[in-house]
């Protein structure tokens, strides 16, 4: 066995499932970067995740079945709802990896239907519900 210098970090080699993660993340990237001012300034009031999947708790508290699921997902309180005496809990933007790389497979649906859900939620972040979300063609 070879011996590693004091220090040394083994990385992982790159592998095709770690490569789809990374192109992902990319696309996330491209999607929070074409956020205009002033609502990208907003960002920073938000943790952006990338989970595989939505657990069941997640479906559950959004009225959802175990067999259906969530491409992004807003936990947190919407600044509309901010108070002045109210200590601000994390809020939290969840991107669903699987569930969109499942059923958006051509990589330029799967990059605009990323963009969409990272607008839809950062807006609800905002404050903006799924009703006004419609109206203005966002859903």
């Amino acid at each position: 066995m070879p011996k590693r210098r004091r220090g040394a970090r083994h990385l992982p080699r790159s592998t095709p499932q770690r490569a789809r993660h990374e192109r992902f993340e990319r696309l996330v990237d491209r999607a929070l970067a074409g956020i205009p001012s002033p609502f990208r300034e907003s960002l920073v009031e938000v943790a952006i995740v990338i989970e595989d999947e939505p657990t069941l708790d997640q479906l559950r508290d959004n009225g959802l079945d175990a067999d259906e699921t969530l491409y992004g997902l807003y936990e947190g309180v919407p600044r509309t709802e901010w108070g002045a005496d109210w200590v601000l809990a994390p809020n939290k933007i969840s991107l669903f990896r699987l569930p969109l790389e499942d059923d958006f497979p051509d990589p330029d649906d799967l990059a605009e239907e990323v963009r969409i859900t990272v607008i839809h939620e950062l807006a609800h972040h905002l404050g903006i519900d799924d009703d006004r979300l419609e109206e203005l063609g966002v859903d």
